[in-house]
C-alpha cells in the first residue's frame, strides 16, 4: 500500500480546535490537517471535500450527536476522534465518538495515530469491507498479514455477517489471486454428495455417474477453496477431509488411484466449534489442521456504528435516497438477527418502494414490525437476556394455554348432547394454579412495561397481544 503525501493527509483530515487553541498544548495541528475553530467552517470543508477524519479538541462541548449526525449526513464513514489533553483513558465517551488521541504523546506520536487512522480506512476500502468500527479494522488487520501466506484460515461468524466476503479477500490479495477461487456451501449438501462434489467421481462410481468427474479440489489446483458450513459435515467426511488436508492426497469416489491438490483451505462457520468438539460432533484434529488462524467476525449488533455507512454503500448508485436522523436512531435500536444481509434486505426494500426521497420512521417500523412476526417462533437471536427471553416465553406459554383451554371447551361441548351442552363448564384451573398463573402473566406485563419505559403500543406487540387486550389486564393488575 502506497504511503499517503502531505497533501493528500492535509486535504483528508480536519483539526476542529479550541478559538484559543495555543492555551491548549504544543502540537502544530497545521501539520496534520486542516485546521479551523467554527463548526459553521467546518460544515463548509465536509460539504466541498470527502474529508476521512475529524480531530476536535475536548475542551469544546459543541460536538454533539446532532452535529455529528448532520456531519456524517453524507459521508457515514468519515471518524471523529477526541483531542484529550493528558493520556488518561477515558471510558464514557458517547457512541458517536470513534476513538481518543492523548496530546500529551507529542506531535510525532500524534501524527503516526493519524496516519495509522487513515491506513486502516484504505485497508478496509481495499478489502471492500464497508465500517469504521474498531472490530472491523481488526478484521482487517488479520487479512493483511494472513492473504500473503497459505495457512488455513477459519472465519467464524453469524449468519449474514459476510463471512465469504472475507474469504475472498483473503483470496484476492494472496499470491494465489490469479488462480481459480472455489467456494461450496458444506450444510447444504447430503455427505455423498458433498464427497462427490470435492474429490470427484470415476464413471460408474454410484447409480447415475454415466461420467468422470473432476471434483472442487482439483478445479481448484493453485488456488483457493472456501468450504462454508463447516460445522456441519458428517464425521465420516470429517476423516476424509483430514487425509486431504495432512499430505494434500484425495480419492475421487469409486477409484483406487490418489490425486494430489496444491490448494488453500479457507472454511467458516456459524457455529462454537470447540462447543461441537466437546459433544464429539466435529473432530479436534481436523479443528486444529482448519484453524490455524481464526477470525472472529462481529454481528452487526456489535457494530451499529457501521449501519449509515453500509446503508450509504447499498444505495450508492442511487443518491436520491437517504435516511431521516430518527428513522436512522430506529435502526440503530434494532439488534439485527440476520445481521449485515437482513440491513441489505431493507435497503433493497426501500429502494424499491420509494426510490427516492428520504426513509422516515414509519418507514423502518413496518420493516421492522415484519421481522418481529417473522422471528417471533425462529430460533434466532433476539438481543434479550436469558432473564427477558424466559419470561417472554413463560408470558406466550400462558395466552397458548389459555387458547388450548378453550378449544377443548369447545370441544367436549361439541359432543356432549342434550342438556348436557347446556351444563357450565368450568375451564378455570384449579384456584392455586389460577394465581400463579396470573401473577407469572403481571409480572411479565410489569417487566415489558419497564422495558419499554411504558410505550404501552411497543409493550402490546412484544408481548404479542392487542392494545386493547393489554389495557383491560392493566386495569386487572391495576398498572394502568
Amino acid at each position: 500500500m502506497t504511503e499517503m503525501t502531505d497533501e493528500e493527509r492535509l486535504r483528508r483530515v480536519v483539526v476542529l480546535t479550541h478559538p484559543t487553541a495555543s492555551e491548549y498544548g504544543d502540537t502544530d495541528w497545521e501539520r496534520i490537517g486542516q485546521t479551523c475553530t467554527e463548526l459553521s467552517r467546518l460544515y463548509q470543508i465536509v460539504k466541498e471535500a470527502r474529508v476521512d477524519l475529524i480531530l476536535y479538541h475536548g475542551t469544546r462541548t459543541d460536538l454533539t450527536a446532532a452535529v455529528v449526525s448532520r456531519l456524517r449526513r453524507s459521508n457515514g464513514l468519515m471518524e471523529i476522534w477526541k483531542i484529550a489533553e493528558d493520556n488518561l483513558a477515558v471510558d464514557s465517551e458517547p457512541d458517536y465518538i470513534d476513538g481518543v488521541l492523548s496530546e500529551a504523546i507529542g506531535h510525532d506520536h500524534v501524527a503516526a495515530k493519524v496516519e495509522h487512522i487513515l491506513r486502516l480506512k484504505q485497508l478496509l476500502r481495499t478489502y471492500g469491507i464497508v465500517g469504521r468500527s474498531s472490530r472491523i479494522k481488526a478484521v482487517a488487520e488479520i487479512i493483511e498479514r494472513m492473504a500473503p501466506t497459505d495457512m488455513a484460515i477459519l472465519i467464524v461468524g453469524a449468519s449474514g455477517s459476510g463471512k465469504e466476503l472475507v474469504a475472498r479477500a483473503i483470496h484476492n490479495h494472496s499470491h494465489r489471486a490469479e488462480r481459480p477461487y472455489v467456494a461450496i456451501n458444506c450444510g447444504a449438501l447430503a455427505s455423498g454428495i458433498l464427497e462427490s462434489e470435492l474429490f470427484g467421481h470415476e464413471r460408474g462410481a454410484f447409480t447415475g455417474s454415466v461420467g468422470r468427474r473432476e471434483g472442487l479440489f482439483h478445479k481448484s489446483d493453485g488456488g483457493t477453496l472456501f468450504l462454508d458450513e463447516i460445522g456441519e459435515t458428517s464425521a465420516d467426511m470429517q476423516v476424509k477431509l483430514l487425509r486431504v488436508l495432512e499430505d494434500g492426497t484425495f480419492y475421487p469416489v469409486g477409484s483406487s488411484v490418489a490425486y494430489k491438490s496444491d490448494i488453500r483451505i479457507v472454511s467458516a462457520t456459524n457455529r462454537d466449534l470447540t462447543e461441537a468438539i466437546g459433544d464429539r460432533t466435529f473432530r479436534e484434529d481436523l479443528y486444529f489442521r482448519l484453524a490455524v488462524v481464526k477470525i472472529v467476525l462481529p454481528s452487526l449488533l456489535e457494530r451499529k456504528g457501521d449501519i449509515q455507512p453500509l446503508l450509504e454503500h447499498f444505495w450508492r448508485e442511487n443518491s436520491h435516497l437517504t435516511c431521516s436522523d430518527s428513522a436512522l436512531e430506529l435502526l440503530m435500536k434494532y439488534d439485527w438477527p440476520g445481521n449485515v444481509r437482513q440491513l441489505r434486505n431493507f435497503a433493497d426494500r426501500m429502494l424499491a418502494l420509494k426510490g427516492k426521497g428520504l426513509v422516515e420512521t414509519d418507514d423502518v417500523q413496518r420493516f421492522l414490525d415484519e421481522q418481529y412476526v417473522a422471528a417471533r417462533n425462529l430460533p434466532v437471536s433476539t438481543g434479550k437476556t436469558v432473564e427477558e427471553a424466559g419470561h417472554e416465553l413463560i408470558y406466550h406459554a400462558i395466552l397458548s394455554l389459555g387458547n388450548e383451554v378453550r378449544m377443548l371447551r369447545d370441544l367436549i361441548t361439541a359432543h356432549i348432547p342434550g342438556e348436557a351442552q347446556e351444563a357450565d363448564i368450568d375451564e378455570s384451573p384449579p384456584a392455586g394454579e389460577a394465581g400463579n398463573l396470573e401473577a407469572m402473566e403481571e409480572d411479565m406485563i410489569r417487566a415489558v412495561l419497564v422495558q419499554t419505559d411504558g410505550n404501552r403500543k411497543e409493550a402490546a406487540r412484544i408481548l404479542g397481544i392487542g392494545e386493547r387486550t393489554l389495557y383491560r389486564k392493566l386495569k386487572k393488575y391495576q398498572l394502568s
